[in-house]
């Protein structure tokens, strides 16, 4: 009895026995199922600096070899920057001012890349898809002489994530240490960067020995997308999918391999003992039997006596398709991509869905787009080739007019959506009760709002002086050219007032 008693408290099934009370917080109980759930409890800049390295050399190994991982990539950067995130000057400034800065500016983006690969807004492609593999990346701006023909002498030198050392840590005195490759000043401020002179895993034969140079902190941007508070590092954003992927990736050659291998086989023949057991040509054994080398459509042949048993594992079959599509989902969520921008697979697309992921897809790339690489590359560029610019003389203005071209507005390239004319009749009805702004609805597509005023002036002034009309119109009159030049003199002294 006293044994059923024992047994029956233990269960709690017994009015008074004592019973263990339920964990407070189920995610940080002991039982049974959660023993085996321990993760580590160092803060992200100790696990960057154990693990970082092997998570970017296995980060870019799956863009060099796995498809998805490719498309993905080329997917966020496409997203990102586009054709390239471009400035703005606000209102207030003088139209001559404004042209001159503009054209010394896009003068100068052409000789941007201190390696002559592309022009400034390729270089912000290369940050995007640098900071998708590595998680961070960095600048290095670069001051040139006058007699190297610049527009503006000023470089910007892009330099991966390796040649900043993770295992560079040491105190300098006076609470100054070095952190990963980035020396602190005693308050924590960034003071300088020890880089590799030369990328460490770049073993050329004719390289000179590897020293590492301090380069101070004005003179680099480090461009980062932090997940959690007081991360120094970059973490790659294909950390949490990076299992899965490698994992799926030897599946499918598995499985390509096994069809292909069942494809192989046509026919094997045995011949009786007194005739040869090898006819054909290839390699044979010491008997004569031919040895294993298949290829499409053969026929094997097998010595007196032998027999053929082939391994026959059970087929897949229509649960390889739903398989693919829970792992690949999985991956495009840990990515940050939709299903079909990742895989490519644009059959389970409709156009409900399609938009829903367009919409999420805009909210996390605005959010990058303007807390990255706006805040952390184009506002810190413009600002250094600002000073460039004046120090050298390329461009000649009042401080007044310096100090209005600071800051200036960066616009994204504009979103494509699935149905633009329900889009488009969408801002234009805003515009027309009065809920947006129209030069707000021009700089979402990327354009300025007063060149786009010019240029439709321009439009209809030649329209009218030689007598044309558009979608169904009667011809307009031709316009008397004294009148027009006294409208426009008017036009700008209104814009000088």
């Amino acid at each position: 009895m006293s044994l059923i008693r024992r047994f029956g408290a233990a269960l709690g099934l017994i009015s008074g026995a004592p019973a263990l009370p339920p964990p407070g917080l189920e995610a940080g109980a002991a039982s049974r199922r959660l023993r085996a759930f321990l993760p580590a409890r160092q803060h992200i800049n100790v696990l960057l600096q154990q693990a970082g390295p092997t998570v970017l050399a296995r980060a870019r190994w799956l863009v060099r070899n796995n498809p998805y991982a490719a498309n993905a990539v080329e997917c966020f950067a496409a997203n990102a920057v586009g054709a390239g995130i471009v400035p703005a000057l606000r209102g207030g400034i003088r139209p001559e001012t404004r042209s001159a800065a503009m054209a010394l500016w896009e003068r100068w983006t052409d000789d941007a890349d201190a390696e002559q690969g592309t022009d400034l807004y390729g270089l912000q492609r290369r940050v995007a898809r640098e900071l998708f593999i590595a998680g961070e990346c960095f600048i290095r701006l670069r001051p040139r002489r006058p007699e190297d023909g610049l527009a503006v002498p000023m470089q910007l030198e892009l330099l991966p994530t390796e040649m900043l050392p993770a295992d560079e840590n040491r105190a300098l005195g006076g609470g100054a240490m070095i952190r990963a490759g980035i020396e602190f000043d005693p308050i924590g401020r960034r003071r300088a960067y020890w880089f590799w002179r030369r990328h460490p895993n770049d073993l050329s034969p004719v390289a000179s020995p590897q020293e590492k140079v301090r380069v101070p902190a004005n003179e680099v941007l480090h461009i980062v997308d932090p997940v959690e508070g007081q991360q120094i590092r970059g973490l790659s954003r294909f950390a949490p999918a990076m299992v899965r992927l490698f994992l799926l990736d030897q599946y499918d050659d598995a499985e390509l391999e096994r069809k292909k291998t069942a494809a192989m086989f046509s026919a094997f023949v045995t011949r009786p003992a007194m005739e040869p057991a090898f006819m054909g040509e290839g390699p044979a054994d010491e008997q004569g039997i031919a040895l294993a080398g298949l290829q499409p459509g053969t026929m094997q042949m097998l010595a007196p006596g032998e027999d053929i048993r082939f391994a026959s594992p059970a087929d897949v079959g229509q649960s390889f398709e739903a398989f693919q599509y829970r792992s690949l989902l999985a991956i495009a969520a840990a990515l940050g991509l939709p299903y079909y921008a990742m895989s490519g697979d644009m059959v389970r697309a409709n156009y409900s869905n399609t938009r829903a992921a367009m919409v999420e897809i805009r909210r996390r790339i605005e959010a990058f787009q303007h807390g990255v690489l706006v805040f952390q590359m184009c506002r810190p560029v413009w600002r250094a080739w600002l000073a460039a610019a004046r120090m050298s003389g390329a461009l000649d203005l009042d401080p007044a007019e310096w100090a209005m071209l600071d800051p200036p507005e960066w616009r994204p390239p504009k979103w494509e959506w699935v149905d633009p004319l329900k889009d488009m009749q969408a801002e234009a009805l805003a515009v027309a009760r009065g809920f947006k702004a129209r030069s707000d609805v021009i700089a979402a597509q990327g354009y300025d709002a007063e060149e786009v005023d010019r240029r439709i002036a321009a439009d209809r002034a030649r329209e009218r002086e030689l007598g044309l009309a558009f979608e169904g119109g009667t011809p307009l009159a031709p316009v008397d050219p004294d009148e027009e030049r006294s409208a426009n003199d008017n036009r700008r002294e209104e814009e000088s007032r």
